[in-house]
């Protein structure tokens, strides 16, 4: 049996990314990361290495004589560029730290085309254990993958025929990616069938929808947010205006899988929530507050407000849900979030690559720090996978459970009734259709 296998229940640090020729958070940014966007160039004198108790004569012996027996006896034709990659690539991995990387050139600038909400790939949002290695498909938009029949849930094991079990999660997103209209074959192992599946699909250029809305039975507004880009705090903003519009007496904000994204767009859709008053502040290693961001007075959401969450929730998703809460503005649902409570810097160098580095750890308004602890909602209800399966999508007892704690609120349902069928009376079933829409 293959190791994948027997490790494929383990639950660990994840980084979510999609899968893209400049990957929606691809190999260039996980979305479990919270990444500052006001990158420094790094322009500040660096010390030599030279001498250092890293870099110095010992180790630079050691690569001569490596480099010597490369050259005498390997049987590969080899590449200095991507050995030079290799030995910063590893010079980062020794932190210890899986959201401090390097990224080579093409990464970086795939990276920086990530965040714009389109790219070119097969259309999969995915995470990785970081001990284990295990690469899950969290969700599948409309485009290849979709069309070829991957699934939620579903391990990748290998890509064009590779087994890539103990491979980093940015080297299997380069592998998935490629040029438009060239093709990639991903084998899965389904656990629900406990099988192997091959699918063979086309690359093209795919939307990201980071934000997809409707209305639900009560004038219910549900909103799911996926991950946060640059489009994601406008697409939000316009959806929960529409809504408004429509009549809107409760909202949803479905932040289930999503792994994180840009700081500045988690705050500027806090900002737009919340009334006057602290939204989140970092503090580096000395412990002094390196950054404060706060909520005007403008705007503020006043309706009954829930907010879903569960392991994949990180980051950015944590800033958001966990301001939610000590505000006292909304309800948790769901299960305990990822716990990440760091935040990245991206330093561009001279010749168009990058370093990404965990500069600060930050806080919620009421200064919790929830790294390696997660949010805890007010309503813990474990997701019913099988039941949403059967039912192809309708039944999803967090959402019902969401739905009815705004309910009580608005005085709609006795709490002692149950409701299913994202927000129709489990006695009754509410009347009228369901006005869908959705915004790139």
């Amino acid at each position: 049996m293959r190791k994948w296998k027997t490790k494929a229940a383990a639950v660990a640090m994840i980084a979510v990314m999609m899968i893209g020729i400049s990957g929606c958070s691809g190999v260039k940014m996980t979305t479990a990361d919270t990444t500052e966007t006001d990158a420094a160039s790094g322009d500040a004198p660096v010390k030599m290495l030279s001498n250092s108790d890293v870099v110095g004569k010992d180790t630079n012996d050691k690569l001569e004589t490596i480099e010597n027996l490369i050259d005498k006896n390997f049987y590969f034709e080899d590449e200095d560029q991507k050995k030079q990659d290799g030995i910063i690539k590893g010079y980062l991995e020794g932190l210890e730290d899986p959201y401090s990387v390097y990224y080579t050139q093409e990464e970086y600038a795939s990276f920086m085309e990530d965040t714009e909400g389109e790219y070119v790939g097969v259309g999969v949002q995915v995470s990785q254990a970081v001990d284990t290695k295990i690469i899950t498909v969290v969700k599948v938009f409309d485009g290849p993958a979709q069309e070829a029949g991957i699934k939620a849930e579903d391990v990748i094991t290998e890509v064009n025929g590779e087994d890539i079990s103990d491979q980093d999660i940015d080297a299997v997103v380069d592998k998935i990616k490629g040029e438009e209209g060239t093709e990639v074959t991903i084998t899965v192992y389904r656990p629900s069938d406990g099988k192997d599946h091959e699918y063979t699909m086309p690359r093209r250029k795919v939307e990201n929808p980071t934000v997809e809305y409707k209305m639900l039975a009560n004038n219910i507004g549900y909103i799911e947010v996926t991950s946060f880009y640059e489009v994601t705090g406008q697409q939000f903003i316009a959806a929960v205006e529409e809504l408004t519009a429509k009549g809107m007496e409760g909202l949803v904000v479905d932040l289930r899988g999503n792994g994180g994204g840009l700081l500045d767009i988690a705050v500027d859709m806090l900002d737009y929530m919340l009334p006057e008053g602290k939204i989140v502040y970092t503090e580096d290693k000395d412990g002094n507050v390196t950054s404060e961001y706060s909520s005007t007075d403008e705007e503020q959401f006043t309706k009954p407000l829930a907010v879903l969450v569960n392991g994949y929730s990180a980051s950015a998703s944590e800033i958001f849900a966990g301001a939610i809460k000590d505000y006292g503005l909304g309800t948790l649902v769901g299960t305990n979030t990822f716990g990440k409570g760091i935040v990245q810097r991206v330093f561009p160098l001279d010749d168009g690559s990058a370093v990404k580095l965990t500069i600060a750890k930050y806080f919620t308004p009421n200064g919790n720090d929830i790294h390696k602890i997660g949010i805890k909602p007010d309503i813990e209800i474990e997701f019913d996978s099988e039941a949403y399966a059967e039912s192809e999508g309708e039944k999803d007892n967090q959402l019902d459970a969401a739905v009815n704690s705004i309910l009580e609120k608005l005085g709609k349902k006795d709490a002692s009734k149950g409701v299913d069928n994202q927000g129709r009376d489990s006695e009754e079933q509410a009347g009228g259709d369901e006005d869908t829409t959705s915004k790139d």
